[in-house]
């Protein structure tokens, strides 16, 4: 169960394959993605009212199944749905991240809807107040003209009017974000909880450190680093109980707790504090625990605070990626910051490389390096050393794939990185691309996180997709996310058809993806063909692992896995051509 993490001294170039990809049809991403940045007029000239809750945190009194989890209503996807249990009350909550005015909530209910409910908000996450009421629920869209001030608006359904429970396509809540409290930089605004646990001491029943998981140790649950576990021991930890508890340095109110599992997940625990780390109080306790990510509203105070698995949901221990505790007091030490998120349209030029040398001119030095040598994924090419590049004086980068022989493979090719010249974090990505086509090609435009240069292996890194099209139908191409979770054949991401129906091979065609600390936006020719949001990707297939500085990644593989063989139709030599590369912040 425990993934092997490749030991230090990896092969130095990332083990980049393909396969399987999640499908997600393209109107429901584009939908999400207009979702998230709406804008109405509302009130007087210069007041505006923005959809405050796609992607934020979101919890509920239960789930139907791990099919229709909570942040299923916020994630802006019209094709999935938050489903409770079979009974009243029932209550579907988000956290907005900070108290803003609210002024309207959208329901877009199943058919499973609420005849009964009230909308709330609250500072705090503890005490509500009633901003709307109801007992003549109409289901389908109920657009509800609200008022009031908070961080936390929650539906409380107290009659269905099914026989089922109830169920949200969305939940969506408007306001003004720009009209609540400011304070001055490094500062927490009132009323906004604080990260406690980060880089705190920790203590587990027990941990794992061996090939299979490679010091997850306790500390690894609270390093702010979604590609580091706490696991229990292979020999002694897969049993019940299992419990890893952190010291917050002083004694702390605690409002809000993040489990991010691992697949050895806990089915039945609690959520305990202490002041003395020896007399516990429980402050949540649930048996229905269902992995993935989980973010409980609690409320307690101690210096203490302790996960206490009482039933493991596989055969294995208990494993998790991130232990996160908010709330005010103790003694928190603040966690690296991250850089501002990008306004979209991003126009400010970072990056460029236009490619508009002389013919036979070699790739820019100062921007490149190149990256000979064998590929992954059984791919039959050798990357020679700058052999297979250059420019063709009509403003491109011609990448070229030949029959030949060279380091013990029966074809060359080209390989070239950013890697020490330029790092990213967030931003537009885009390049301007011709592929080639044929039985075998595999063209790609990637970034791989940073970190891999320092001794981070794959996935664990992180790996970005922004472009791949296998030589054998230049009709689609793919775009995907590779990370400790889901890489290879079970990467999160989409194969789509090439807009208009065009061979992607006939001509050049711009890919871009558009990220920020939500997710990502994947385009092509400016259409949208795949949206990764980062609550969804974290409650339903593992650790977001891309808010870090990654490099930009150009390369031409022949065969491989992935592509399949090449044969006899398969022409050499074979170009890739790149008109541009561009970064926007």
């Amino acid at each position: 169960m425990h993934r092997a993490v490749p030991p230090p001294g990896a092969p130095p170039h990332p083990p980049r394959r393909r396969g399987r990809l999640q499908l997600a049809t393209l109107a429901a991403a584009l939908a999400g993605l207009l979702g998230g940045y709406l804008v109405v007029a509302a009130g007087p000239a210069g007041a505006a009212v923005t959809l405050l809750s796609q992607g934020r945190p979101a919890t509920a009194s239960s789930v139907e199944s791990a099919a229709f989890p909570a942040s299923a209503a916020v994630d802006g996807d019209p094709g999935t749905r938050w489903s409770s249990a079979f009974a009243d009350p029932q209550w579907l909550e988000v956290d907005l991240g900070r108290s803003v005015p609210v002024s309207r909530v959208v329901l877009t209910w199943e058919t499973a809807y609420a005849r009964a409910f009230t909308i709330q908000i609250s500072t705090d996450g503890t005490a509500w107040t009633t901003v709307h009421t109801t007992t003549e629920g109409t289901g389908g869209i109920q657009d509800l003209a609200v008022s009031g001030t908070g961080r936390y608006v929650r539906l409380h359904a107290t009659a269905r009017a099914t026989p089922w429970g109830v169920s949200l396509w969305e939940f969506q809540v408007y306001g003004d974000p720009d009209a609540g409290p400011t304070t001055p930089p490094g500062t927490t605004p009132p009323g906004e909880d604080v990260l406690l646990s980060y880089g705190k001491p920790a203590v587990a029943s027990s941990s794992q450190h061996d090939g299979n998981c490679w010091e997850c140790t306790p500390a690894r649950a609270f390093d702010n680093d979604p590609a580091t576990r706490w696991a229990t021991s292979s020999t002694t930890g897969w049993v019940d109980p299992g419990w890893i508890y952190v010291d917050l340095g002083a004694t702390a109110t605690i409002r809000r707790v993040v489990l991010q599992w691992d697949p050895a997940y806990a089915t039945a625990y609690q959520i305990q504090v202490s002041s003395d780390a020896s007399t516990w109080s429980t402050i949540y306790s649930t048996t229905t625990g269902r992995g993935f990510v989980e973010t409980l509203s609690v409320n307690g105070t101690g210096r203490y605070v302790r996960m206490y698995g009482t039933a493991r949901g596989s055969p294995y221990g208990y494993s998790l990626w991130e232990f996160r505790v908010y709330g005010s007091g103790g003694n928190p030490t603040p966690p690296p910051p991250q850089p501002p998120d990008p306004t979209f349209p991003a126009t400010r030029l970072v990056f460029s490389d236009e490619f508009n040398g002389p013919a036979g001119a070699k790739p820019d030095p100062t921007k490149w390096t190149i990256d000979p040598g064998t590929g992954q994924n059984n791919e039959l090419q050798y990357y020679t050393n700058n052999e297979n590049a250059q420019m063709d004086g009509a403003g491109s980068l011609v990448l070229e794939a030949r029959r030949e022989s060279a380091g013990g493979r029966e074809y060359t090719s080209h390989r070239m990185n950013t890697g020490t010249k330029f790092h990213v974090q967030y931003g537009r990505i885009e390049a301007r691309i011709r592929v080639p086509k044929g039985n075998g090609l595999w063209p790609a435009f990637w970034m791989m996180g940073a970190d891999f240069l320092t001794g981070r292996p794959w996935p664990y890194n992180g790996e970005i997709d922004i472009m791949e099209v296998l030589g054998r139908n230049t009709l689609e191409g793919y775009s995907t996310l590779h990370a400790p979770a889901y890489h290879g054949g079970g990467g999160y991401g989409q194969r789509y058809p090439a807009p208009g129906g065009v061979d992607l091979s006939a001509g050049f065609h711009v890919w871009a993806v558009e990220w920020d600390s939500r997710g990502m936006r994947f385009s092509l020719d400016g259409q949208t063909v795949f949206v990764a949001d980062k609550a969804m990707v974290e409650a339903t297939r593992g650790p977001w692992v891309f808010d870090h500085p990654f490099y930009l990644i150009l390369n031409l593989a022949v065969g491989g896995d992935f592509p399949g063989p090449v044969d006899g139709t398969t022409p050499f030599p074979s170009r890739m051509y790149v008109d541009y590369v561009r970064v926007y912040q």
